[in-house]
């Protein structure tokens, strides 16, 4: 895309950029069907006027605001460029990191155009990406890292994407086998009581693992790839007394495992193997007054050398809207009323950004 620099205009104090879209680009792609992308860039900046005129945009506002705008139409024409659509939910990333960066609250030099153009892994006409900064951070992370832990709530595609990573891995022959694994808090000591053999009674609690890989996989191989042991799906009570090597291993929900646990597991790292440690800190099933291992572990191995902490917050939940406004009223209730297997027991205690243990 081609644009004039912004000029000022000194009678009225403001800014004005020329934005010029390349013809192979229609204007529906950029503009959006009903103009619903540029309805999302004006209500971005209600201070500025955007017009469009046949292939021709212009923008005039504030000199910060028009900055901002020339940048989201950037990212968006080399979003374009690689083939990708744009779409609202990607515009609103866009407009929020580019904001975000403006500000100083950005630390990185990553571009909307990079974490939305990254692809993990593509399915049956279907491409797996992160959308968010702190997603991409979080699969970069995985591919530096031997230990990786992504702690965050609900929605935040922390178990998905490293899923996506773990099959991306087994495709391009970088590990034997993938493990997959929950402890299965709910069945606890009841599991007598269920009906069924022990595969069914386990089986509910594993669901969402094998949901995933049917997103990732052709569903007719599965089964073939779980008979052969390349793909286990498993309870967190079965890699005991185990050495994981050349494997891709996810615990998930792994907040609800006890501290001893969570070392149990770290410990069957093998050779050659990689570890991804999910769970969301603000959702702890274990009884009162047994203390969350994923809270733990973080005032344990922090700054250890090869093991990472990814935090994912509700900017970054990609199901709708609404989760994340969810997400921060509880973080907001919990902050002054302290919960019953918290992070916090009140407004104001601990570090930002880091675990702390339970009752």
């Amino acid at each position: 895309m081609t644009q004039t620099p912004t000029a000022h205009t000194p009678e009225q104090g403001k800014a004005r950029a020329q934005i010029t879209v390349p013809a192979q680009h229609p204007m529906v792609t950029v503009l959006g069907s009903g103009d619903s992308l540029l309805r999302i860039i004006e209500r971005a900046f209600p201070g500025a006027d955007i017009h469009v005129r046949g292939n021709e945009i212009s923008a005039v506002g504030e000199a910060a605001d028009v900055a901002l705008i020339q940048r989201v139409f950037d990212e968006m024409m080399l979003v374009l460029r690689t083939g990708q659509p744009m779409t609202e939910d990607a515009v609103e990333r866009s407009i929020a990191m580019l904001k975000a960066s403006g500000n100083g609250e950005g630390d990185g030099q990553e571009t909307p155009a990079e974490v939305l153009t990254q692809n993990i892994l593509s399915s049956r006409g279907r491409t797996i990406r992160p959308k968010t900064l702190n997603q991409k951070r979080y699969v970069d992370a995985i591919d530096k890292h031997t230990v990786v832990f992504g702690i965050g709530p609900a929605g935040t595609g922390k178990t998905y994407l490293a899923m996506a990573k773990a099959v991306q891995a087994l495709q391009s022959k970088q590990v034997n086998r993938i493990i997959l694994t929950r402890p299965a808090v709910e069945a606890g000591e009841r599991l007598g009581f269920l009906p069924g053999t022990l595969y069914e009674k386990i089986d509910p609690y594993l669901r969402p693992l094998y949901d995933a890989l049917h997103d990732m996989l052709d569903p007719d191989s599965i089964p073939r790839l779980m008979a052969a042991g390349t793909i286990e799906v498993a309870p967190l009570a079965y890699m005991r007394g185990r050495t994981l090597n050349d494997a891709f291993i996810i615990l998930d929900e792994a907040q609800n495992t006890s501290p001893e646990q969570m070392k149990m597991f770290l410990t069957r790292l093998g050779f050659d193997s990689k570890i991804v440690i999910t769970g969301d800190v603000t959702q702890v099933d274990l009884p009162s007054g047994t203390k969350s291992g994923l809270r733990q572990v973080q005032e344990i191995l922090e700054g250890l050398e090869d093991v990472h902490f990814s935090r994912l917050s509700s900017q970054d939940v990609v199901r709708h809207k609404l989760v994340g406004r969810i997400v921060d009223a509880y973080e907001k209730y919990d902050s002054t009323h302290g919960t019953e297997n918290g992070a916090r027991q009140g407004a104001g205690r601990g570090k930002p950004g880091h675990g702390h243990k339970g009752k």
